[in-house]
Order: C-alpha cells, then structure tokens, then sequence
C-alpha cells in the first residue's frame, strides 16, 4: 500500500531538534515495517514525519518507502532532514527488455498495520441512535423459506425500499455506546453481516440476492447502502488542527485491558473536529483511596500511550494504539500531543 509523505516546512518558534538522542544514521527498510515505526526510530514525536521527510528527486518516486530502502538522516539548512539516499530491489525500476517495468506503489510499506484494522474499517460501522438504524429496510424472508441464510441466498425485505440503492450492507444493531462522563448516548454499533445486491422491488417487497456474508443473515437485519469510507487504507498520522480532550469510551474488541494495535472508540468524534490520522495521548485516569481519610483521590496523569484516529463519526471516533506504555483502560483520558 503506497503510503504519500507530506512534505511541510518547519515554521514558528525557536527549534527544537525532533531527533531522538538515540536515534541510527541509516536505517535498511525491513518487509513488515510501518512508517509509523520507522518514525518511532528516528524521532521523539513520529507524527512529525511529514515535517522532516525531504524527497529526494533522484530518487524515482521518493514519497514511497519500500522494502530495503537506506532511510538516511541529512542535514539541509543545518536541520535535520530524513530521506531515501538508495532504493532496495523492491523499489527499482525493472529492466526487461525492451520494456521497463516499474515495480506498483502497493509493494511499499504502509503507514500503520492495516491487517489490524482492516476488519473493523470493513466489518463495523457507528450509527447515531438505534433508531437510525432501525429506520432503515428490514430482511424478513428468504426464497429457501430458512431462518438464517448466507452467500447465494435470495432474501426479501420490506420497510422504505424503494429508496434502496442496489449496492446494499446488511447490518445488525449492537451494543450501545455511551459517554463515561456524561451518559449520554454517542452511537450504536452497526455489525456488517453481509453484502447484497438488490434485484427489483415490487409491491413494496424488496428482492435481493446474498453476495458475501460474514454471518448468517437473519429476519430483522438491516439493508443500509454500502459505506464507500470502509475502502479508505491510506492514513496520515499527524496532530489535530485544533486542541482535544477526551474519553475512551469502550473498546471495539469488548476487552477491558487495551495494548498496542487493539481498536478503542473514543467519545470525541467529527463534531469536535477530529479526522482521520488524527494522533491522540493517551493518559492513566486513575483515582485510589486515602487510607487515611477515605477520600477517592484522582492521581496525576501519566502517558500511556498513543492513539491515531482511523474512522471518526459524528460522535465518536475509532482509533488504532500505536504505542502502549502500559495497559491502557476504558476511561483513559485523551489529549492532543
């Protein structure tokens, strides 16, 4: 998956080297690497990659980092720059004769560990209230005359189908999601059970034909039409526009204790201007009791980690644990860096 490097100059106050004290001269692209640890190599911050990645022009496609790749730490206007000073085999152009062919922008090396995302971007999907969802299609029949059905299978629903387009999700409510502060409701989580391809619509009976299931599709299962964000694999880890505070609200996965690449919600979402690629602080939120007096004391705030946003909604977010300093819990609070 080609990942594009956002070249952005440093502006603004006196500098500040962003290289860790520690950090290699060179560095060989390894196959399985991500930007986001190669960054964490070089760098004290690694969302500033794109701050101090400089393309190198005699480098053929020099925003693409493949495997095998010598990343070089450079000086340029006496700051510190990162580039490519020599391609490996993976990112070479090929000579065959008599033609030359290029080796695709796929085999470069993603930002983050897409396999660990992929499925809740494709499987998973917030809606606002129950009642959103439940507003939508309903399936409750099958031509096999069965309770459940799967791939191949042909369905019927009822509800407002004439607005159906024919590129459908088949989705189940799930759990509710709510604000661990306030209560109140953020979304409820949609499962997508199946793909479906809508065939006619006649007297008001909806006729559809199962393409891919991931589970058994069910009487009272949702027809909504299919999410073009789940395709999105290109991310751009960087700091939010303006500054946030926040929650994490529950974990994707239903596991009490987070670690590195499991997904979190957090109870911050597009309202309050988060996107994708969005990077978050995660902080212990911790209170114990005073033996000696009884009081419930909140601790001070320690790092715990580090979050980037991969599918913000309206109210929440969906966000990946870069990096995990500790076990990182259900109610953590969360800051920009």
């Amino acid at each position: 998956m080609g990942v594009l490097l956002l070249c952005l100059s440093m502006t603004g106050m006196a500098y500040e080297s962003p290289i860790k004290a520690d950090s290699p001269q060179d560095y060989v692209v390894q196959k399985g690497d991500t930007l986001w640890e190669i960054s964490n190599r070089f760098l004290k911050s690694p969302w500033l990659w794109p701050e101090i990645w400089h393309a190198n022009q005699q480098i053929h496609n020099p925003h693409l980092i493949f495997p095998g790749d010598m990343i070089s730490m450079v000086y340029i206007d006496g700051k510190p720059r990162l580039t490519v000073i020599r391609r490996g085999e993976s990112g070479r152009t090929i000579k065959l004769s008599p033609k030359v062919r290029r080796l695709p922008s796929e085999s470069a090396i993603p930002a983050i560990p897409l396999g660990m995302i992929n499925s809740f971007l494709n499987d998973s999907r917030m809606f606002t209230s129950k009642q959103d969802i439940e507003r939508a299609p309903y399936v409750f029949a099958s031509r096999q005359e069965r309770i459940i059905t799967g791939a191949g299978d042909k369905i019927y629903a009822r509800g407002r189908v004439d607005s159906l387009s024919k590129d459908l999700t088949i989705y189940r409510s799930g759990d509710a999601v709510l604000d661990p502060d306030t209560g109140e409701l953020l979304g409820v989580i949609g499962h997508n059970i199946a793909s479906a391809d809508l065939m006619k619509v006649e007297d008001g009976i909806a006729s559809l034909r199962v393409k891919k299931s991931n589970s058994e599709v069910r009487p009272g299962d949702r027809l909504i039409a299919s999410d073009a964000f789940s395709q999105v694999t290109t991310f751009f880890p960087r700091a939010p526009d303006a500054p946030i505070t926040g929650k994490i609200a529950s974990a994707l996965e239903s596991i009490k204790k987070v670690g590195q690449y499991n997904t979190v919600i957090l109870n911050v979402g597009e309202r309050e201007g988060l996107k994708q690629g969005d990077i978050l602080v995660v902080y212990k939120n911790v209170k114990v009791k005073d033996q000696m007096t009884g009081e419930m004391i909140q601790l001070p705030l320690e790092r715990a980690g580090i979050v980037m946003v991969y599918r913000p909604f309206e109210k929440v977010s969906y966000g990946i644990v870069l990096t995990a300093f500790e076990e990182i819990s259900v109610g953590d609070v969360i800051k920009s860096p």
